[in-house]
């Protein structure tokens, strides 16, 4: 018999053997388990996520790329680039020279402009933008990156941000140009710099900033042309010594420019430790393709970035309504101006902005259609600025001379087509200065706003001329097409109204229109047609629905030898005929015999709708006989 001791020792060992039996299964599991799991394997992921992993960058992501880390661990310096860099590069340095290694290039660009943003160390960001040219443009053709290489893109970028980092004023705040010689990691830099290419347009070229990295506000579109070279804006001052002649060049223009650092035979400089490099600057306006090793390769340029950081600094928004109020106390150097100098063999378009506004107004026509290679290579774009509280035809009367005056000092022979084959394109009253630059008056304005024949009224000669001038017009012979964007062709609605009259009652008008509204009312309120106050009409008069003059206006139809197009706003999605822009009736704005006519759903301000845009765009196409 089995005792109750020897029941219980049983039991144990039995219990002891099933511990085992579990554990030698769990371990055979464990076994087969890891079995089943590769060192090297793969994992579906999602699409985005393995394309940041394969696109990642310093620049995008703040992560060294795929190619730069290959390299590294090739070299088994990953490691050491993260406990000791300045080592780590050193030696990446060494071998890649010695190897002239264009994989080592590339990735001593990137890590270097890394170490830059690190440390603060402006003698990496140099290093960075050599270490890129190196690779861009080696000694031997031969060595040169595949276009389709996705290093190559990136190889760009490095070189044209350690142009800008390398070279920064100690705020960080300008590009500072100059001939120096600079500390490298591994040596030194000797740069040589023209100083004959800080002048432009009889302008200084001075405050340089850097404006890849701008955030752009205001501008639908962003145009960057890709390239090399570091994209710019300057200040374009006038110059101390200047003659004193008539400027073009807007007062307080700005230019976009390229620096570009030019190294021969880079690979070998870099192997002897220093650099002998040239910084060449260049106007985007001017030239846009720089020459290495026998090819033509495009600059970089930041067109909108530049645009947005001119008008963002420019004081025109501040004279906007003044302009309206305050007449000549308020005006400009010049009146008609180009962002560039006159350029032979492209058609001007002339801008002329509406009541109470700028030039500043047509920054989103100038970014998209100033950036199409079409137009751009085709055409240039002047602006005309007015004090708009002043009568219409003493308005236009100031465009018709500047323009004359341009184009015989211009082109005094006659030998450039393109400056006669001028359009202009105006909006809301700016359309009405524009149509008086396109019509043939005859005596038609005259007798609109005055009761007496011209030979019969009694003023000064300085007046009679000031009204010949104005009120009897021919068609400019230089002048092919106008645009006419929301124009009062009859009139506007809110110029009919008290407010609008009131205001316009504190409008100040130059010193030669009181000179001849003095005289005016000298001759007799019977001889003129002038508002109940007795004083010289403002454009808020000339522009309300009934006043003769803008009946006189309407009644005259565009020269036959100019084409003319329309383009009308609408608010809203009623019927066109009765519709209006909130400023403007369509009725008012429609006129026949135009080639083209289309309607924006839009408001008053339509100068900048996409719509209008395209239809401008397709205006100067056609005028410049592209399909």
């Amino acid at each position: 018999m089995t005792t109750s001791r020897q029941r219980h020792r049983m039991q144990r060992q039995s219990a002891r053997t099933g511990r085992r039996s579990v554990f030698a299964l769990l371990f055979a599991l464990a076994f087969a388990t890891a079995g089943c799991t590769t060192p090297v394997g793969v994992k579906w992921e999602d699409p985005r996520t393995v394309q940041r992993q394969l696109t990642s960058s310093i620049l995008s992501t703040g992560k060294l790329s795929n190619a730069t880390r290959i390299e590294f661990q090739r070299r088994n310096l990953y490691e050491a680039l993260q406990s000791d860099p300045d080592d780590a590069l050193a030696r990446l340095h060494a071998v890649t020279v010695s190897e002239n290694s264009s994989a080592g290039f590339f990735a001593l660009a990137e890590a270097a402009f890394a170490r830059a943003e690190r440390t603060g160390r402006r003698s990496y960001q140099r290093a960075a933008a050599l270490y890129a040219y190196a690779f861009l443009f080696p000694d031997e053709a031969s060595d040169a990156p595949d276009p389709f290489d996705p290093r190559f893109r990136l190889a760009c970028d490095l070189y044209n941000r350690g142009i800008t980092g390398g070279f920064a004023s100690e705020d960080g705040d300008e590009v500072v140009l100059q001939a120096a010689l600079y500390e490298l990691p591994f040596g030194w830099l000797n740069v040589a710099f023209d100083r004959d290419r800080l002048t432009w347009a009889n302008r200084r070229l001075e405050r340089f900033v850097a404006v890849a990295d701008f955030a752009v506000r205001g501008l639908r579109n962003r145009y960057r042309f890709p390239g090399v070279g570091a994209p710019l804006a300057a200040d374009a001052r006038r110059r101390v010594d200047d003659d004193g002649a008539p400027e073009f060049v807007a007062p307080n223009a700005k230019v976009f420019l390229n620096a570009f650092l030019r190294v021969e035979r880079p690979r070998e400089q870099l192997a002897s430790g220093r650099v002998e490099a040239s910084l060449e600057l260049r106007v985007g306006f001017q030239e846009r393709q720089v020459e290495v090793g026998g090819r033509s390769v495009p600059l970089e340029l930041e067109t909108t970035a530049y645009l947005a950081y001119m008008l963002a600094e420019s004081p025109v928004w501040e004279t906007e309504l003044r302009g309206f109020l305050l007449g000549d106390l308020t005006r400009e150097e010049t009146r008609l101006v180009g962002l560039a100098p006159y350029r032979p063999g492209r058609i001007p378009v002339v801008l002329v902005h509406g009541t109470a506004s700028s030039v500043a107004r047509w920054a989103n026509l100038l970014n998209d259609l100033g950036n199409d290679p079409r137009i751009n290579q085709r055409y240039q774009f002047w602006f005309f600025s007015y004090d708009t509280g002043n009568p219409i035809a003493y308005s236009a009367m100031l465009l018709r001379q500047a323009l004359r005056d341009a184009v015989a000092r211009f082109d005094p022979e006659g030998r450039d087509p393109a400056l006669r084959e001028m359009v202009i394109i105006g909006h809301s009253q700016g359309g009405l200065l524009t149509k008086l630059m396109a019509i043939d008056s005859g005596d038609r304005l005259w007798t609109a706003v005055s009761r007496v024949s011209f030979d019969e009224l009694d003023v000064r000669d300085e007046t009679r001329e000031l009204l010949r001038e104005a009120l009897f017009v021919q068609p400019l012979p230089f002048l092919r097409r106008v645009v006419f964007i929301c124009t009062p062709q009859r009139g506007s609605f809110i110029a009919g109204n008290r407010i609008a009259h009131w205001v316009a009652r504190f409008a100040k008008l130059p010193s030669r229109l009181g000179r001849a509204g003095v005289d005016l009312l000298g001759a007799g309120r019977q001889a003129m047609r002038m508002p109940g106050t007795g004083r010289l009409p403002s454009s808020v008069d000339n522009m309300t629905p009934g006043n003769p003059f803008v009946q006189g206006l309407a009644s005259i139809p565009v020269a036959p030898a100019i084409a003319a197009h329309s383009i009308i706003a609408v608010r809203g999605d009623g019927p066109v005929e009765t519709g209006n822009d909130g400023v403007v009736e369509y009725q008012s704005a429609h006129i026949d015999g135009v080639e083209s006519e289309l309607v924006v759903h839009s408001g008053h301000s339509a100068q900048d709708h996409p719509d209008t845009i395209e239809e401008v765009r397709r205006i100067l196409l056609e005028h410049a006989g592209v399909r």
